[in-house]
C-alpha cells in the first residue's frame, strides 16, 4: 500500500489522475482495476468510483508492493515505440484508410499522450478538415477509416449508422472458446454468435452479464476460430453490436480473455507469455483487422466503394 496527499494543484482532479501524478509510473488499468475492487480509499472510506478529490485528503492506493516497486526501479518505464503512427491503406479524393499501431490514439484526450492518429493525418495531409468516421482503441491496433472533407465524413458516418460497414477483428484469446450457435454472415462466413449484456457505470467500467439487469444493453459479436497455439486462440469477431471495449468485455466473462489484457484479461497469463523478443508483452493483442462495405447508395459520394473490402494480416506481439 502506498498513500499521499491531495495538494493544491490536484485540487478537484479525479482520482485515478491524482493517482497517476503521485505514482507516474502505475497503469489507469491498474487503478481502474484498483477501484472496482474498492482498493483505493478517500480519508479511510473505500469508493469503487473515479470521484473527484479535493486537496488536503489522504488518498491510499491499496495495491501489491510488487507494482511499485516495478513502477520505480530502473528501465520500469516501456521504451519509446518510434515506428510510423500509421500506414496507408487506401486513398482517395475524400477518403483514406489507415492502419493505425497500437499504443496511439486517435484522437487527443486524457492520458493518451502526446502523438494521437487524427493530428498525424492532419500534419501529413496537410489538411485540417479531415476527420475520423468512427474510433477504435488506444490499445488495439488496426484500420480507421478517415474522411478529408464534411461531406465525406458526413457520408462516411451515415454509412456505419445504417449498417453498411462490417467490422471484423483478430484477436488472441486464452483458450479455446465454443460458446454460441452456428450463423451465416453476410459474406457467407460461418461463425457462432454470442449474446449477453453490459453495463457500463457512471466512471466508465463495464460488466457483461447473462441475465438483463437495468440499465444494460445487448452485446452480440460473432467468431470463428481461425488456430490454436497450445492454450492460445487466434480468433476473428465480427461486431454485431458496437460497445465500449465489447470484444474484451464480453470474451473475458466467457473465460477467455484477451491476450496481454491488463483490464480485463489475468495478470498470471499475461505474466507468463512474453513478446517475440523475449521482453514483456506491451499490448493487448486485438486489432481491427477487416472493413467490409455493403451497397452503398448511388447518392453516398463513397457509392465507388459498394462491397469492396479491406483486410489486413495483423503481426501479433506475442511469442507462440
Amino acid at each position: 500500500m502506498r498513500k499521499f496527499t491531495v495538494t493544491e494543484k490536484l485540487d478537484n482532479e479525479h482520482v485515478v489522475k491524482a493517482c497517476r501524478e503521485a505514482f507516474p509510473g502505475l497503469r489507469s488499468a491498474d487503478l481502474y482495476r484498483a477501484l472496482k475492487h474498492k482498493d483505493i480509499r478517500i480519508d479511510g472510506r473505500k469508493t469503487s468510483s473515479d470521484i473527484a478529490v479535493r486537496a488536503g485528503q489522504v488518498v491510499e492506493v491499496w495495491l501489491p508492493d510488487a507494482v511499485f516497486e516495478k513502477e520505480n526501479s530502473p528501465g520500469a518505464s516501456p521504451a519509446k515505440d518510434n515506428r510510423p503512427v500509421y500506414a496507408k491503406v487506401y486513398e482517395s479524393d475524400r477518403l483514406l484508410i489507415v492502419n493505425k499501431r497500437q499504443g496511439v490514439a486517435v484522437h487527443s484526450g486524457r492520458n493518451t499522450g502526446d502523438i494521437n492518429l487524427i493530428d498525424a493525418v492532419r500534419r501529413d495531409l496537410r489538411d485540417p478538415e479531415a476527420d475520423l468516421c468512427h474510433r477504435i482503441d488506444m490499445n488495439t491496433g488496426g484500420l480507421v477509416m478517415i474522411a478529408k472533407d464534411k461531406e465525406a465524413l458526413e457520408d462516411a458516418v451515415a454509412l456505419f449508422r445504417n449498417n453498411l460497414v462490417t467490422k471484423r477483428y483478430r484477436a488472441l484469446v486464452m483458450g479455446v472458446p465454443q460458446d454460441g450457435e452456428p450463423v451465416i454472415c453476410s459474406d457467407d462466413t460461418v461463425m457462432r454468435e454470442v449474446s449477453a449484456y453490459l453495463e457500463k457505470t457512471p466512471n466508465g467500467s463495464v460488466y457483461i452479464h447473462d441475465i438483463k439487469q437495468d440499465g444494460d444493453v445487448s452485446v452480440i459479436s460473432r467468431y470463428r476460430v481461425l488456430n490454436t497455439y497450445g492454450d492460445i486462440s487466434d480468433i476473428e469477431v465480427e461486431l454485431v453490436t458496437g460497445r465500449t471495449h465489447q470484444i474484451r468485455a464480453q470474451f473475458a466473462h466467457m473465460g477467455h480473455p484477451v491476450v496481454g489484457d491488463g483490464l480485463y484479461g489475468r495478470a498470471r497469463d499475461n505474466n507468463a507469455l512474453k513478446a517475440p523478443d523475449g521482453s514483456k508483452i506491451r499490448y493487448q493483442q486485438l486489432f481491427a483487422s477487416t472493413l467490409i462495405l455493403g451497397k452503398i447508395p448511388p447518392d453516398n459520394c463513397h457509392h465507388g466503394l459498394s462491397g469492396r473490402r479491406f483486410s489486413l494480416n495483423p503481426e501479433f506481439g506475442v511469442k507462440l
